[in-house]
């Protein structure tokens, strides 16, 4: 899958692995050594997410039922928890730096 961002056709992922499954939102991206530039994991439902036990930083992004980013999270270092946000659906997970400034709360993401 590959996530856009509708409004400036900027691409954020063309490698998103999608964890729907209980077990897949539990594990997310732990035991990984590093999430590539192009890759992506997005976790559905989800409210909030911790990068406990990571070894990573990344870029976090927070999705309502209309694939509108609610919140973002830039640099979010391993050992961390998240805001819980109550108007969020799913949550995209991106390499650290993947979000530019230019990249705001309100853009649609289409995820094709």
């Amino acid at each position: 899958m590959k996530a856009i961002l509708r409004e400036k056709g900027i691409e954020l992922a063309n490698d998103i692995t999608l964890a729907a499954s209980l077990p897949a939102r539990m594990k997310g991206l732990l035991g990984k050594e590093r999430l590539d530039a192009g890759k992506g994991l997005l976790i559905r439902p989800c409210k909030g997410i911790h990068t406990f036990f990571m070894k990573f930083p990344i870029d976090v992004v927070f999705l309502d039922m209309d694939n509108r980013i609610v919140a973002l999270v830039r640099d979010l270092s391993p050992n961390r928890l998240t805001t819980v946000y109550r108007k969020a659906s799913a949550v995209l997970e991106l390499p650290a730096g993947t979000l530019s400034e230019g990249i705001l709360v309100g853009d649609e993401i289409i995820i094709v």
